[in-house]
This record gives C-alpha cells, sequence and structure tokens, in this order.
C-alpha cells in the first residue's frame, strides 16, 4: 500500500493539477549560461527500510552509500538518509512503478510514501549552474567533492531543499510546493549577473 504524503492529490484530481512555477519557468539567461526550469508533476515517491536489505527493490536501484544517487533508465533514486530513499520518475513514465513497488512491500517492514504533490522540481544547468547554486548553499560543490550522481539534503537561500547533480553542469532542485514560486525569483534574480555584457 502507499500512503499519501501531505499534500498528495487522489488519482481522479490528476486533470486539474497546476504546476506551482507556470508563468516563471522556463527562464534563460541571455547569454544562455543559466537555464532554469521546471520538472512538473515529478512522481516522488518516498521509501524508508528499517533493517539492512538488497540494493534492488522491484528492480528499482537503491544507492547504499550516503549521498549518492542510482538510476536505471527513468528512473532516479536518491539516499536521503540510512534507509530511507526518494524514488523519483518523470510525469507519465513507468506508469506501473507505483504498483510495482506496493507489490514489493507486502509483508516487509517497507513504507512507501507517494510524496509527488508536496515538492517542485528545479532544473539548473549550464556553464554558470553551479556558480548560481553557490551562491545559495553552503555545501562545497565542487566536482572533487559534489559530482554527477550525488545528492544532498541542504539550506539553500535558507529553505530546505534535496539538490541532485544530474550532470556536468546539470542540477535539480526539490522545494516544497509552497515556497517554489519565491526560490524560482530568487535564483532568476541571482542569475542576472551571468548576463552577457
Amino acid at each position: 500500500m502507499i500512503r499519501k504524503g501531505a499534500g498528495a492529490m487522489a488519482d481522479g484530481a490528476t486533470a486539474a493539477r497546476r504546476s506551482p512555477l507556470e508563468g516563471v519557468l522556463p527562464w534563460t539567461v541571455d547569454s544562455g549560461s543559466v537555464t532554469l526550469a521546471e520538472l512538473a508533476f515529478t512522481r516522488q515517491l518516498e521509501l524508508r527500510r528499517r533493517a539492512r536489505g538488497a540494493a534492488y527493490l522491484a528492480n528499482v536501484p537503491l544507492p547504499l552509500e550516503p549521498n549518492r544517487v542510482s538510476a536505471m533508465r527513468e528512473v532516479r533514486t536518491l539516499w536521503l538518509g540510512p534507509g530511507e530513499w526518494l524514488i523519483t520518475v518523470p510525469d507519465g513514465a513507468v506508469p506501473e512503478l507505483p504498483a510495482r513497488l506496493a507489490r514489493a512491500l507486502e509483508g516487509g517492514r517497507l513504507v512507501l510514501t507517494d510524496q509527488s504533490s508536496s515538492r517542485a522540481v528545479i532544473t539548473i544547468a549550464g556553464v554558470s549552474a553551479r556558480a548560481l547554486l553557490e551562491k545559495g548553499c553552503g555545501l562545497d560543490l565542487h566536482p572533487r567533492s559534489f559530482a554527477p550522481g550525488h545528492c544532498a539534503q541542504t539550506l539553500f537561500a535558507g529553505l530546505p531543499v534535496i539538490l541532485d547533480q544530474t550532470g556536468a553542469a546539470a542540477y535539480r532542485l526539490f522545494v516544497s510546493r509552497s515556497t517554489a514560486r519565491w526560490l524560482a525569483e530568487w535564483l532568476i534574480d541571482a542569475a542576472q549577473e551571468f548576463r552577457a555584457p
């Protein structure tokens, strides 16, 4: 059974879904050095497991090393803490995933919570993406410390976020829907310095 997280919508409500960032993103610095976009309606399933177990659940990879990400096709799993992961998949991809995971939970010491409607996902890409993120984040984002396949729960511009590096100059920020618009506007304002002279 999949529990509905805070703000999760019933299945029948999908037609009325609205993105919290409509009219704000996408946005690009005129030089092209930073691009901001929203991954609207990303499926986000939070998995908790009490005891150590395998690195896969229903063919979904579960990273066992702290602050790492495992990926298989469209499915991307972020390590959030000991025995806790965030399984993400783009809207409309792998529609059978929640049911497949729910079947794997039967009789186990596992809890799966649908957090899809509680967070927005902002992508930040471009040659100045890291410099932009460093303005709001205290983490060391240099490639020797934080590289593709790394993730972290941290504060960004004073807000709790999950940061996921998806490529050499590409990141995802998971943020509460209620503060997503404010954060997107903060990013746009902070990126102004990267405009072409």
